[in-house]
Formats: C-alpha cells, structure tokens, sequence
C-alpha cells in the first residue's frame, strides 16, 4: 500500500535536514517528492539514494581539501591501461600493489628511477591520487623547491615548524631528486626531512639518476651515509626505461 505524502510536513523535513547542513539529502528528497513516479521504487532504493548523495558529496568535499594540499603536478593522475604496454616495460603487478597503499600504511619508502618522460612523476602522482582517496595526507614537491623553502624557513625562524609539518604527513614525495648539488647546509637539512620520517611516514622519491649514484651528490660523506641509509633501506623500488610518454616516437 502506497503512503500518502499529504499526511507529513515534508518541507519541514526538508528544512530539518538543511538546518543541520545536510543539504544533499535534502535536496534528493525534495526530487524524490518532486517525482510523480516515486512511490514506484522500494523504500530502500529511496533511503539508500537519500543517503548515498549527502555521503557523496562529503566525500567529494573532504577529498578535494585533501588533493588541493597535496600540490600535485597532475591531480588528475590515474593507474590506467597504458601501464600495461609492452614497450613500457614496467613491472605492473608491483604498480597495482603500491596502489592499494599498503606500503604506505607500513611506512615503507618508494624509489622511482628512469629516464626522462618515461611517466614517472605521472605515475608517482596517480599514487599519489589512491593515497588521497584513503584520506592519507601528501605534498609533491620538487627537490629544488623543498631545499629553497627549508633555506627561507630558516631565515623565518619557521625552520621547526616547517620540519614538523613535513614530518607529520602521510607521505612526502620528493621529484627531480639528483638534479641540484648538496653543500653541507642542503644536505643537513635534507637529513632533518628524511630522519624525522624515517621508520614513521613514507618519503617517495623521483630520480632521473640510478639510486647507485645518489651517494655522490652529497658534498659531505657523513650526510651521505646517514641520508642514503634512511632513504634505501626497506625501500621498495620501480624503473621506468621505457618509451618516451611526452614524445612515443623516441
């Protein structure tokens, strides 16, 4: 037996939701009574659709608050099929268990190496992109522009501050790292970022360089050793030596 609308104030109901700011399943109620057709779907597929847009919408909200801290060079980044061409030669089984963020959830390192526009910070990001949806927190940074923002923290008297932010989030990936040289302040600052989330939180590191030269770019063989040591150890790895993805040509 179907029930009759005219006996509840639905607009009162409506005006109840909106007030305690659940607009969205006000909003699909207000259509739902809109419908003359209505009344023909199951009292769960009406709840389940009320229900459903108010979690939607939170989700989209809370997630775009997260995507938008992340800094991402492509926020759009996703794990699609191309991962799986062959001249690609990438290790896919590893790609769709970094995926799943478990590694994260271990506090386990990542380094990317390969050449250049073989998809790595595409990738990193769209990793990047799964670690989001879980309502991890990220940040994508250069490795020139974290060694710059460290040098003016500095200079603010932000220094721990800063640290402390880097060191809380779920995952800090760093791009472009090889490509700058590290005197002895860039290194002991570069130490203080990966120390503080060494064993804690993931650090996820892009390279155009083989991990067997990092150990150069430090000017200081001490940093060197402390550095790498926290970088590599129960890391887990991918290359990417495959085709050109800016130029499939090459």
């Amino acid at each position: 037996m179907m029930t009759d609308k005219t006996n509840y104030d639905y607009t009162a109901l409506c005006n109840k939701l909106k007030t305690m700011r659940l607009s969205a399943m006000a909003e699909t109620l207000e259509a739902q009574l809109a419908d003359p057709n209505s009344n023909l779907r199951s009292f769960d597929d009406r709840i389940f659709e009320v229900i459903n847009a108010e979690w939607d919408i939170r989700y989209s909200k809370k997630y775009n608050r997260f995507l938008k801290k992340a800094t991402l060079k492509y926020p759009a980044a996703d794990i699609d099929a191309t991962i799986y061409d062959a001249d690609r030669f990438l290790d896919t089984s590893v790609i769709e268990q970094l995926a799943t963020c478990r590694w994260i959830d271990e506090h386990r390192n990542l380094l990317i190496t390969g050449s250049t526009g073989s998809g790595k910070t595409y990738i990193s990001n769209a990793l990047c992109v799964s670690a989001l949806r879980q309502f991890k927190t990220v940040r994508y940074i250069k490795a020139s522009t974290l060694i710059y923002e460290l040098e003016q923290a500095g200079v603010r008297g932000e220094y721990l501050d800063y640290t402390r932010k880097l060191a809380a989030l779920d995952l800090l990936v760093i791009d472009d790292f090889g490509l700058m040289e590290l005197d002895i302040d860039k290194c002991r600052n570069l130490f203080e970022v990966i120390d503080s989330r060494d064993c804690f939180h993931s650090t996820l590191i892009i390279s155009q360089l083989p991990v067997r030269s990092w150990y150069d770019l430090f000017k200081d063989n001490t940093y060197a050793d402390a550095c790498m040591d926290r970088m590599i150890h129960n890391a887990y790895r991918l290359e990417f030596n495959g085709r050109n993805m800016r130029n499939p040509s090459k």
